[in-house]
């Protein structure tokens, strides 16, 4: 090892991107060392263990796919596995490759600097430790950072509160208590239905109606699990080239909603509803990109919420008015039906916000509703968030917090002019969380582990995006976006959710064009880089 650096990469974070980050580095003949702010691995589902935690994404596609006998060995019990299963395979993998030796937890990354006389960086920790390396690999996920929101009085809150990205390990017990859960995206949506199983009251505090397709979970049938496995790599990849890198098997329909008979079009949106997951967004190819059928999909999602919510004018409320999908589709059970019980109510708080916290409740509109317990279900500070919660400084004394004031610049979504040798994983400028994350995860690692690799076999000390290629590819990211119904409405893709952030959309749409560009631009010698 070159005697001015003490490891040979820095990873921030130990979820599933930190782990196959390590994996892949060490495959290399290289020593690595990962910073976990937590006290185990696990990433976003050691943190988000709020009742009803689960994925969105089926299990048997949310897993890891560069080891055979990893995902031959793996029994995953159920079509959307629950968080406790998800960790308790992210612990099983950081376990059989021995992972954990190099990892340093209870431990949070606070500065990053980059030395061109050496060209090194010196990674600094709450620890007071300064560690040097040759790369820095950010994995610090795209939902990491939780956004609480500064109500007037918050603190003032005499009751528990909780946040459902911070949530305790110990088991909460909701039992004769009243609750207000702010917010109704999707950790709101899985954990509303079993708080109010537990709880006196519920009292759902809602800004914007979400759109929420039935997941239908279901143990797996081990004669599909047996199917799968017999041909898993082949499986994957069919899934991978698809435009949100999963769900291949089952392949969005490529035929405009409109250009259907009115009853052949009901009949897909039934059979799509009757699955259930988010391949309802697959109905049709032009979903995201025709208002027009985009209206039509809504429509049809309004009438099911007008079937399964008794109360005609809680459904309405209840029933989005905004574009199908510019925010994320949520995946529930039985959210709707929820709303019929008797101990549930829901408030508008669009037109007439929260104005302040008391000891007691939640006050709007000047009435205040009591409450023992209040649920933030209200997000994270999406892609940038945790990333910019590190003071990152690269070439001249740059800030990546001033390059990015108006927004993330980086070139696709793996690196950032003026950062040399620093890498994100599912960055802003990449396919990142408009897809299955793991197949993400999978291809930016295994394009940084090749960089590195290549870099190492000829000598070459260091690699940054070129300002022409950031440039030209922010203006492509945009451009596509463009092409799409994303931004018509204000979403956590755009930052409006957290105030005073840059209205950007974040990701790009499209995994198999963007995964086609990136091996281009390797094949090229990795064009648009400066390598040294």
């Amino acid at each position: 090892m070159n005697a001015e650096i003490d490891t040979d990469v820095v990873i921030v974070g130990a979820g599933f991107a930190g782990l196959y980050m390590l994996h892949s580095v060490r495959g290399l003949g290289l020593n690595a060392r990962v910073i976990e702010a937590a006290d185990d691995v696990g990433g976003t589902w050691y943190w988000n263990r709020y009742p009803g935690a689960r994925c969105d994404v089926p299990s048997m596609e949310y897993s890891y796919g560069w080891d055979d006998d990893l995902q031959q060995e793996w029994e995953w019990t159920e079509r959307y596995a629950t968080q406790p299963e998800i960790l308790s395979y992210v612990e099983h993998v950081a376990e059989r490759f021995d992972l954990r030796r190099d990892i340093t937890f209870e431990t949070r990354v606070v500065a990053s600097d980059f030395d061109e006389t050496t060209d090194t960086w010196t990674v600094s920790t709450d620890a007071g430790e300064g560690i040097r390396c040759r790369f820095v690999v950010l994995a610090t996920g795209c939902l990491s950072s939780a956004n609480m929101p500064d109500f007037e009085g918050r603190d003032d809150f005499a009751g528990r509160s909780f946040h459902t990205g911070q949530w305790p390990h110990e088991m909460v017990d909701f039992s004769g208590r009243r609750v207000v859960v702010i917010g109704t995206g999707s950790s709101a949506i899985q954990s509303i239905p079993l708080i109010a199983a537990e709880a006196d009251s519920v009292t759902v505090m809602q800004r914007t109606a979400n759109y929420a397709i039935p997941a239908h979970n279901k143990p797996l049938d081990p004669e599909e699990v047996a199917e799968i496995k017999a041909d898993y790599r082949n499986w994957r990849e069919k899934a991978r080239d698809s435009t949100a890198a999963f769900g291949g098997h089952r392949p969005r329909m490529d035929v405009s909603a409109k250009a259907v008979p009115a009853d052949e079009r009901q009949a897909t949106f039934e059979e799509r509803w009757a699955y259930g997951g988010l391949g309802f967004g697959g109905a049709f190819n032009d979903l995201m990109l025709d208002q027009e059928s985009n209206v039509l999909a809504a429509d049809f999602f309004r009438s099911k919420v007008a079937e399964i919510v008794e109360d005609s004018d809680l459904a309405q409320k209840l029933s989005p008015q905004t574009i199908l999908g510019c925010k994320r589709i949520c995946v529930d059970t039985d959210y709707f039906a929820t709303y019929n019980r008797t101990n549930v109510s829901l408030v508008d708080v669009s037109a007439t916000p929260i104005e302040r916290i008391t000891a007691t409740g939640v006050v709007v509109a000047g009435a205040e509703y009591e409450a023992d317990d209040i649920v933030y279900a209200t997000g994270f500070d999406a892609m940038t968030g945790t990333i910019q919660r590190i003071d990152i400084t690269g070439r001249n004394g740059l800030s990546l917090k001033d390059k990015w004031s108006a927004g993330p610049l980086t070139y696709l979504g793996l690196g950032v002019e003026g950062f040399p040798n620093l890498f994100l994983i599912t960055g802003p400028g990449s396919p990142s969380v408009l897809t299955n994350m793991i197949a993400s995860i999978e291809q930016h690692v295994e394009w940084i582990r090749d960089v590195i690799g290549s870099m190492t076999e000829k000598g070459q000390s260091t690699i940054e995006a070129d300002g022409d290629a950031e440039a030209r590819w922010v203006e492509h990211v945009n451009a596509v976006a463009g092409l799409t119904l994303f931004n018509n409405c204000s979403s956590w893709y755009l930052g409006a959710n957290v105030p005073g952030k840059p209205r950007v959309f974040m990701p790009l749409p499209g995994f198999p064009d963007y995964k086609v560009k990136c091996d281009e631009v390797a094949a090229a010698g990795y064009e648009g880089w400066v390598l040294a």
